[in-house]
């Protein structure tokens, strides 16, 4: 697109999506049963991963086919539609604004359903759930359409990393562990999937393993380092470096 362009279409979808969808509109408090307290309201649809877990055609008609079909025509295509949501969607992420940008992740879906990055964007909203199963979930979606994305498989392993720190499940620590591998494999310049596969490492007992991990993460950017790993390293073998005491 052109700047020109680009600027058009950014206004003409911002007075699109100025109301909100008509998914929303059927979320309403339930009434108590038992005297007490209104429960809380369910979130709206749009917020949701995937509208709610719909289908593609579901969502389609509950968010409203004409409303779909009028952001579409702001663009070349469905296609460039979905990523340029994608793109707001990480913009929104950046700024700490999750409900935002899973409502433009949800677009970006909705738009094209083999877009990875909007599965992964709708991942790394859901990775702030108390566990991991969903995060992984959506990950897995995302993989399933971009097997060699370096940014989905370190993600994708930090997960499986997180829920086997919580379940201790050896599944969970072996997937994570090999799924940072391959996303170090595809992008050895991700300093963060380096310490992550350190954490692996560290929790496989693979102390020279893990301690190279870290270095090499620390070598592509220094504010990568997970301090925490570094104390519980040491306290298991000194750094083979010198670097950490």
């Amino acid at each position: 697109m052109t700047t020109t362009r680009l600027l058009t279409t950014a206004a003409c979808v911002l007075a699109l999506l100025a109301g909100p969808p008509r998914a929303a509109h059927a979320q309403k408090v339930r009434q108590p049963t038992d005297g007490g307290q209104p429960a809380a309201a369910a979130r709206p649809a749009r917020l949701q991963p995937l509208f709610g877990g719909l289908t593609p055609a579901q969502a389609t008609a509950a968010y409203g086919a004409d409303k779909v079909a009028a952001i579409a025509k702001s663009f070349a295509s469905k296609e460039e539609a979905s990523a340029f949501f994608a793109t707001k969607g990480y913009e929104y992420l950046s700024e700490n604004q999750p409900d935002t940008a899973a409502y433009r992740f949800n677009l970006a879906w909705l738009l094209n359903p083999r877009n990875a990055d909007a599965y992964r964007g709708l991942g790394v909203v859901a990775s702030s759930q108390p566990t991991p199963d969903a995060s992984i979930a959506l990950l897995l979606q995302a993989l399933a359409l971009a097997p060699t994305n370096a940014l989905v498989l370190s993600d994708l392993g930090t997960s499986y990393l997180i829920r086997y720190g919580t379940g201790k499940k050896k599944k969970d620590l072996a997937v994570g562990t090999e799924t940072l591998q391959r996303a170090v494999a595809a992008d050895a310049t991700n300093a963060v999937a380096w310490q992550q596969l350190a954490r692996g490492y560290y929790y496989q007992e693979k102390y020279p393993q893990a301690w190279e991990a870290v270095h090499k993460g620390q070598a592509l950017s220094t504010s990568s380092l997970d301090f925490s790993l570094v104390s519980d390293l040491l306290a298991k073998q000194p750094d083979p470096q010198g670097t950490f005491k």
